[in-house]
């Protein structure tokens, strides 16, 4: 079991909270990992670099000058790819760089990727994540009393209007909630700032 203490807004540790491993699969799957990592980066990829080819280039097909008795190399017409402003030769054009991963795998690299986090140390558990009006001062005040100075996720335990508005001006901070996590976003920041009540329905201890 993996033992973590309990911090209020203000960084106070009140009690602790125990985290079975079992639950996230055991160990961590690097090789899942990378993969679920290189499929959210394809699926970001917009795709949409285009060049010309030299049929679709403006010009005219008829040939420059006669092939033989000018002296001159032999050419074809103006929109060729070896002239300047031709078309381009083997250029890339707009395709789907995505691809999908089985449900289940990208569930378990997202286990994996917690999992990791909780191994290293690299987790603050905060009995309540809750704001009652937007300001950006109390993220900052929060993770200031947390001690953390490096990137982080903060996870709520349902959607919070109010956090995510109070985070968003924040460099490096990102946000949330335990339905919506995925092993991209938990691998890319250092830190992980979790609601208590996110934690025991990552688990499944929730009532």
């Amino acid at each position: 079991m993996i033992e973590l203490p309990v911090y209020t807004q203000s960084g106070q540790e009140t009690s602790t909270v125990q985290v079975d491993p079992e639950k996230f699969g055991g160990k961590v799957h690097k090789k899942l990992l990378k993969q679920a990592v290189d499929m959210y980066l394809a699926n970001a990829r917009q795709g949409t670099v285009k060049t010309k080819q030299r049929h679709e280039v403006a010009g005219s097909t008829r040939k420059l000058y006669p092939q033989k008795h000018t002296g001159n190399a032999r050419m074809g017409m103006i929109r060729t790819p070896s002239r300047r402003g031709g078309g381009r030769a083997f250029g890339p054009h707009p395709r789907d760089f995505g691809w999908q991963m089985p449900k289940k795998a990208r569930k378990l690299a997202t286990r994996s990727a917690l999992l990791s986090k909780f191994l290293d140390g690299e987790v603050k558990v905060v009995d309540s994540l809750a704001l009652d009006h937007v300001k950006t001062k109390q993220v900052t005040t929060l993770l200031k009393a947390l001690g953390i100075t490096r990137s982080c996720l903060i996870v709520s335990a349902e959607y919070s209007k109010n956090l995510v508005l109070s985070t968003r001006n924040v460099p490096g901070v990102g946000v949330s909630h335990a339905t919506e996590l995925n092993a991209l976003e938990l691998l890319r920041h250092r830190w992980l700032v979790i609601e208590k009540d996110a934690v025991a329905r990552l688990t499944g201890d929730a009532s």
